[in-house]
């Protein structure tokens, strides 16, 4: 089944330096623009991602430091990529925790101003675990039939995510051709931020989701908690939770409008 759209979409898939999205980089990144009329587009860039790759993570993905050594760094190719990406949903497999954190990551360090959340996500493997829980090698075989031969690279895994996606739609009558719905079907979490550090209570408050102020609204651990926020700001935490802090704070200082 082919993907009803009235808005590009893009899937996209990053090979990394390792998992950890505040300190980790990108070394591989492939984007598969779809659109309405099913035409598609590819672009991927091997990136310099200006520090070692650990042995472990070339292992799974096959990428060397020797590799990328004459790549670009990601603020190269950071304008170009948020050109490409302008005014599309993004779509990817494992993306709402992984990827899509990782790459607004890149793009601050980069200083280059994407606007993230105002656009639409749908994560296949939420789809597929919430239907049949298996990787994304199961997952092309159980719905497409075929063997995912390039697995971990970039390139190998946005297409055979967009054709996953496309399989599920035939599969599940329950599943609306519809990138809204898709989206909220694949989204776990209503998070403020795309690490799901911050996250949203049922009165669409901001809720801190980790450490001695779980459960406590952003707002009240401010006013009682005065040292918390410049804690936050200089631990080890994801820029972007930074900067969705930040504008909590100053909102509630009424210095930013909602």
């Amino acid at each position: 089944m082919e993907l009803k759209l009235t808005t590009p979409i893009i899937f996209f898939d990053l090979e990394t330096t390792g998992t950890n999205i505040a300190k980790d980089r990108i070394v591989e990144i492939s984007l598969l623009k779809v659109l309405s009329n099913g035409s598609k587009e590819q672009k991927t860039w091997r990136v310099n991602p200006g520090v070692p790759i650990p042995a472990q993570t070339t292992a799974i993905h096959g990428i060397t430091d020797e590799d990328v050594k004459d790549c670009p760094a990601f603020k190269a190719i950071a304008k170009e990529v948020a050109r490409f990406i302008e005014g599309c949903d993004l779509g990817g497999y494992n993306s709402n925790r992984f990827d899509i954190p990782l790459l607004a990551e890149e793009f601050l360090r980069a200083e280059v101003d994407v606007e993230m959340r105002k656009r639409r996500f749908v994560d296949v493997q939420t789809i597929f675990h919430k239907m049949e829980q298996r990787t994304l090698g199961a997952a092309y075989r159980f719905y497409c039939d075929k063997t995912l031969d390039d697995a971990h690279s970039a390139a190998g895994d946005t297409l055979a995510t967009y054709e996953v996606l496309k399989a599920q739609l035939d599969r599940y009558a329950n599943l609306e051709n519809d990138i809204t719905f898709l989206s909220k079907f694949s989204t776990q979490n209503a998070s403020a931020d795309f690490a799901g550090f911050i996250i949203y209570n049922e009165d669409g408050e901001e809720v801190f989701n980790f450490g001695k102020h779980k459960g406590k609204t952003v707002a009240r651990v401010f006013k009682e908690d005065t040292g918390y926020f410049a804690w936050v700001l200089n631990g080890d935490f994801p820029l972007y939770t930074k900067k969705v802090l930040t504008e909590i704070k100053l909102r509630n200082a009424g210095l930013l409008k909602q």
